[in-house]
């Protein structure tokens, strides 16, 4: 007699439940795919890389061409990372803030002509002034060497855990900016990496709930690809090869 009371009981609560899905379901169409993404997007932690990764999201139109704005604002959104390097990145700070300056004022002078990357150059090639040392060229060619840097030293921090920060920085210099640098600029790096903080404390203080090294891997893996290509357009017209003093 119990057994058949427990089973009564268990065939109206469900009965029930059935008529209140069938009422929420008539309220709002689809209320599982927002519950469940709503308890999975609440499960995501956030890491000091995710507006970056975000942010790559928008870089391509949908003609698979980068955008300037949306280019411009990833680069941007690794300044705060370079700010817990302190005095060690300062310059490559100052260099990458000011070339995103330039290039961010000639967009905004006219976004509709310069809302791709690319126009920016096109623009200078045709008046001649694309090799000037104060061109949007010139701009988006370090700004892009000195993103190649810090994809660079990323990799190195979640590739080679055992590695010192300065060892990573140095590995990182050699293999991107030090073939473009002139002897003033290569001995001023050399000196400003020796104040490179210590690795273990650079990664607690950047450290959150979220998987820190997965999402530098994450944003490597997207972004090296777009600086790639816009090497291989400033290759393309003669202008992936200036160097500095």
């Amino acid at each position: 007699m119990k057994k058949i009371v427990v089973i009564y009981f268990s065939l109206i609560s469900a009965v029930y439940v059935c008529i209140y899905v069938i009422q929420l379901s008539n309220l709002h169409p689809h209320p599982f795919p927002s519950i469940i993404h709503i308890i999975t997007t609440s499960d995501m932690e956030e890491t000091v890389f995710t507006p970056a990764i975000e942010g790559m999201k928008k870089i391509k139109s949908d003609h698979d061409e980068i955008m300037t704005k949306p280019f411009l604002d990833v680069c941007k959104m690794l300044l705060p990372i370079l700010d817990k390097f302190g005095a060690a990145m300062a310059v490559v700070k100052s260099d990458i803030s000011g070339n995103i300056s330039r290039l961010d004022s000639k967009y905004t002078g006219n976004p509709t002509r310069f809302n791709y990357l690319y126009a920016l150059v096109q623009a200078e090639v045709e008046t001649k002034t694309a090799k000037s040392s104060s061109s949007c060229t010139n701009g988006l060619l370090w700004l892009t060497r000195a993103m190649d840097f810090l994809v660079e030293l990323f990799r190195n921090l979640y590739q080679h855990q055992d590695w010192s920060m300065q060892q990573a920085c140095n590995d990182s210099y050699g293999k991107t900016l030090k073939k473009w640098h002139g002897w003033i600029a290569s001995s001023s790096f050399t000196v400003a990496i020796k104040l490179v903080p210590d690795k273990k404390k650079f990664m607690e203080v950047i450290a959150s709930k979220g998987d820190v090294y997965a999402d530098m891997d994450k944003f490597c893996t997207s972004f090296s690809p777009l600086l790639a290509q816009i090497h291989k357009f400033l290759h393309s017209c003669g202008l992936d090869s200036m160097k500095a003093a």
